[in-house]
């Protein structure tokens, strides 16, 4: 190209530039203008980190899998609630956008090993009925396949075994620490009370209630007359596949243990006196054949269990700790536009 021409060209680009500066200048300042393109979101985006855009969509679609992984419809939530639950859910994913770029720079990068995804995979499908119903609550969160499943399961794995190794050397609770939690609850720590009972069942899913009850009443009876014992009735007539064979013997139990329409009726029975109690699933002939009260523990009995309660205490105020340090240094990187947040 000539000198001339490159001077000709020149001169036409300067020209053009001119011309859109100049319209620009009619409606707003070029710096409003270029502030406005800095700044604003468009409709659908609720906020940015480095760059990287999260919209309202993302937000619900994120708010849907987090309560569907904890089973809990998003139907059930007042309006209050699910406010509360779309601000976690655009926190949690705007903490995943800053963990996603420390994970980049990570050496060695956490992983997330095949039995690790598949035990997780393992514990959400226990709570769906069918392999239909899970993969249609898959495709409602925008799942397509078990791949993209085991996917998202996989970063999530990695990114709490990173967060991890952050914060280990924070929940490692002392000797002092533990003594000092065991003064302040020793009887939190106690053995709690136990009782030792057997039971013939009746599950009311296979009979009739009225019939259930029918046949433990006469079953009461000859126990009564001592005509039969509890351990031959127990054997003979109890759908409880589990003990019917050692003569309906539940062992030593706390109330926890237990559910609670069933546990409530049998804590207030007592001693050797056989009594009909109605569950939700069927009737039950129980009696309580011997009781534990309360026991206190020692330090060192209760050392284990003291050092696991608090190595979670520890570990959950360490993870709060680091995301709220992680945000403070990056909150150049975040944007968060209020008037797009549609909870």
């Amino acid at each position: 190209m000539s000198r001339s021409h490159r001077v000709i060209r020149t001169m036409l680009l300067l020209g053009i530039a001119a011309l859109f500066l100049t319209e620009l200048a009619t409606n707003f300042s070029i710096s409003r203008w270029i502030k406005s393109q800095l700044t604003s979101a468009p409709k659908d985006i609720v906020a940015r980190v480095a760059g990287t855009p999260i919209t309202h969509r993302q937000v619900e679609r994120s708010l849907r899998e987090t309560l569907w992984l904890s089973a809990k419809p998003i139907g059930d939530l007042t309006p209050d609630q699910r406010k509360t639950a779309y601000a976690a859910a655009l926190d949690e994913l705007i903490d995943h956008e800053l963990l996603r770029a420390k994970l980049r720079t990570a050496s060695p990068p956490p992983t997330a090993s095949k039995a690790e995804i598949d035990q997780r995979i393992q514990r959400l499908i226990g709570r769906f009925e069918t392999k239909g119903s899970l993969e249609s609550a898959m495709k409602a969160q925008g799942i397509p396949d078990e791949t993209a499943l085991k996917n998202r399961i996989a970063a999530r794995i990695q990114q709490e075994k990173w967060l991890e190794t952050q914060i280990t050397k924070q929940i490692i609770p002392t000797d002092a620490e533990a003594q000092q939690w065991y003064s302040k609850n020793q009887k939190l720590l106690e053995n709690p009370a136990r009782l030792n009972a057997r039971h013939i069942f009746i599950a009311t899913l296979d009979h009739p209630p009225e019939e259930a009850k029918q046949k433990l009443d006469e079953a009461l009876a000859a126990l009564l007359a001592k005509q039969r014992d509890f351990a031959t009735l127990a054997r003979e007539i109890s759908d409880d596949l589990a003990n019917n064979e050692s003569g309906g013997e539940l062992g030593w139990m706390t109330y926890n243990r237990l559910p609670a329409d069933f546990a409530a009726p049998l804590f207030s029975l007592k001693l050797n006196q056989p009594t009909l109690i109605r569950s939700r699933l069927g009737w039950h002939l129980a009696e309580v054949t011997a009781r534990k009260p309360a026991e206190p523990r020692s330090f060192e009995q209760a050392k284990a269990e003291i050092f696991t309660a608090l190595s979670a205490i520890k570990r959950q105020q360490a993870l709060t700790n680091f995301r709220t340090s992680l945000r403070t240094h990056e909150a150049k990187n975040i944007e968060i536009f209020p008037e797009a947040v549609k909870p």
